[in-house]
């Protein structure tokens, strides 16, 4: 799974997110992504993991193995 296609996926279910994806391995299956969005406020940090996951449509285990995930809300 592409770098840019886990982006597209992430904003388009959070608008309001900025997101940075790396590859961690070189290999398109690792990738560490950090996701800032507004919409995060008052989300625990498993409620805002959920939305992210959820953004991807189930491909966590399949197209993609692996996901270093942080989520942040914007500072103030």
């Amino acid at each position: 799974m592409a770098a840019d296609d886990i982006a597209t996926m992430i904003r388009t279910a959070i608008p309001d997110a900025e997101v940075q994806i790396t590859d961690l391995a070189g290999d398109g299956d690792h990738y560490a992504a950090h996701v800032v969005a507004a919409s995060f406020a008052g989300m625990s940090r498993v409620a805002r993991t959920r939305a992210v996951y959820a953004a991807l449509g189930g491909r966590m285990g399949g197209e993609l193995h692996a996901l270093q995930l942080t989520t942040a809300v914007p500072a103030a």
